[in-house]
């Protein structure tokens, strides 16, 4: 089978079950595991990385409005892979390109491939995605298995005994201020600690300055959609101005975190767990 996942989070589910040597074509953004890296990419942003996160956020905003897309396909590129299974995804905008994108270029291919379009929003979804792409690629055992392990380390997560559960604001975006959604908060509560403001099982939502500091959460861990540590470093700093982020409790008593975003929170795949884990660690200290 040859496959092309335009997804990286799909990339590395695809690995983990090992199906990775029928992976043909990859996006952009898929640099895990390592072997992801030498494949073709098949996508492009349009996004500037470089601008404020403010700049970032209005950029994004006026391309959905303008219904211009955020992402590119080299559909010439995707028709000589001739893949028979695209895995692809609907469930936002912004995280990759769009599944009628991606299904307006499948309509050309002489091959006919599947198409096959991930949804998850909790951590239970993360693990019926990973026995789907078992079942469509052959890999069911490999799949099996990668579950097993991971709701191993679930349950382990789950035992853990806590004397307190520090309260904890998850910022998946600075500038507007914006809360973890969809798996965010179960991971939280995996960690060990209260997720606040938080919107489970649905798109992260913009919150206001002035809900956080009612708030006041014991811990912040600031991880924005996309980024890497280098970048939340830079979006935290951004805030230095902002008399209310000042003031708030976690900053002075230096509980605020900045968490790899793009590897470790906006990628519904296996390395959630780590994340749990990631986050466990941060609260107990």
């Amino acid at each position: 089978m040859r496959i092309v996942s335009l997804l990286p989070s799909a990339t590395e589910i695809l690995f983990a079950i090992g199906a990775g040597p029928d992976v043909v074509g990859v996006t952009h953004e898929c640099d895990f595991p390592d072997a992801a890296r030498a494949l073709p990419q098949l996508t492009a942003s349009s996004i500037a990385h470089d601008g404020t996160s403010a700049d970032i956020d209005r950029h994004v905003r006026k391309g959905l409005h303008e219904g211009s897309g955020l992402y590119t396909l080299d559909a010439a590129r995707l028709e000589a892979l001739a893949p028979d299974l695209i895995v692809t995804q609907e469930l936002c905008a912004v995280c990759a390109v769009n599944y009628e994108t991606v299904a307006r270029a499948a309509r050309r291919l002489a091959a006919d491939p599947r198409i096959v379009s991930l949804e998850p929003s909790s951590l239970e979804d993360v693990y019926a995605t990973i026995a789907t792409l078992g079942d469509v690629t052959g890999y069911a055992d490999g799949a099996a298995a990668t579950i097993s392990s991971l709701r191993e380390r679930e349950a382990g997560l789950r035992a853990t005994r806590h004397t307190t559960r520090p309260r904890t604001l998850v910022l998946e975006w600075t500038d507007p201020p914006m809360s973890g959604g969809h798996w965010t908060p179960e991971l939280v509560e995996l960690a060990g600690g209260e997720p606040l403001l938080g919107n489970p099982g649905a798109n992260s939502t913009v919150i206001s300055w002035e809900r956080i500091a009612a708030a006041d959460p014991d811990v912040v861990i600031v991880a924005p959609c996309g980024f890497d540590l280098t970048a939340t470093d830079r979006a935290i700093a951004e805030l230095s101005d902002n008399p209310i982020w000042e003031s708030l409790r976690a900053l002075r008593e230096g509980r605020v975190y900045p968490v790899d975003g793009n590897a470790y929170l906006n990628r519904p795949g296996p390395r959630l767990l780590d994340t749990a884990e990631i986050f466990g660690a941060l609260l107990a200290g």
